[in-house]
């Protein structure tokens, strides 16, 4: 998918919501426990209740490795349960050298057939050129993330005052173009956007930390927002887990989603409507 598809269908839909797929075994309702795969089940209901208020999906690998060989399987599964048109991320966070990366990277865009892949950039340019030159393929660099942890290295300081966390973004841009590299920035940090946009104007940024998190979706749209829309924001639990263990959590979820959707109607009407 280029970025003008990309953007062309965060128009169409009015939204540029990207729901998490972190289904754990353990947080799905108990009534889904009669199915063969409970996992496949909940992802089934819960693509089907929300396809249309979304342009994305993402599927956290964690979640399926930790059932073993036959998480792969559901996993496989659940991207064949995406409908047409909807920007995939794998997010597996990988980060390697040489033939460990480009094994990485076929598995994700041959094999399965992702859109993206998010990448933990810490080893450095081999690590992720690998992952480019896939036509139509992304990646998703690691680059301030919403969770506390990432003031310990993200943050620290380099040489001229500037944090890691925009050294590593000056030095991605030489890597690839706007075309093909996204940078996961979190939504708790939107006193950062600015600075962020003027590293990477022209680059998508995958937001997560809306929601449970306590981003601020107005906030970050306002400060994030470029010509491309430019935002593909997250949610994962306060979308997929939103009805708890109820016989109607599918129809909860797409509440929760649907209000996402309305406030970046809105947010989108500011903009480019």
């Amino acid at each position: 998918m280029t970025r003008k598809d990309l953007f062309r269908k965060i128009l169409e839909k009015k939204s540029y919501l990207c729901v998490g797929l972190d289904t754990d075994i353990k947080r799905v309702p108990k009534h889904l426990l009669k199915y063969d795969d409970p996992v496949l089940e909940f992802n089934k209901q819960i693509i089907e209740a929300t396809h249309d208020l979304c342009v994305g999906y993402k599927p956290n690998l964690a979640f399926y490795e930790s059932l073993g060989p036959k998480g792969w399987i559901t996993l496989e599964k659940t991207l064949e349960l995406i409908p047409e048109g909807h920007f995939t991320i794998a997010d597996a966070k990988r980060g390697d050298i040489g033939n460990t990366s480009n094994m990485y990277a076929r598995a994700f865009f041959e094999s399965m057939n992702f859109d993206s892949v998010t990448i933990a950039p810490y080893m450095g340019e081999d690590s992720v050129k690998p992952f480019l030159g896939f036509d139509g393929k992304w990646v998703i660099l690691l680059a301030l993330t919403s969770n506390p942890g990432s003031a310990d290295f993200q943050r620290t300081l380099q040489e001229n005052d500037e944090p890691l966390f925009e050294k590593v973004m000056h030095k991605a841009t030489t890597w690839g173009s706007e075309e093909e590299i996204m940078f996961v920035v979190g939504a708790t940090h939107s006193e950062d956007f600015k600075r962020i946009r003027a590293i990477a104007p022209d680059h998508f940024l995958l937001v997560p930390g809306v929601g449970k998190q306590g981003g601020d979706l107005q906030t970050l749209s306002r400060l994030g927002m470029n010509d491309h829309c430019g935002l593909l924001v997250n949610s994962s639990r306060g979308i997929i887990y939103a009805g708890g263990d109820s016989l109607d959590f599918a129809e909860k979820a797409r509440e929760a989603a649907l209000k996402v959707q309305q406030e970046m109607a809105v947010l989108l009407e500011e903009r480019f409507f």
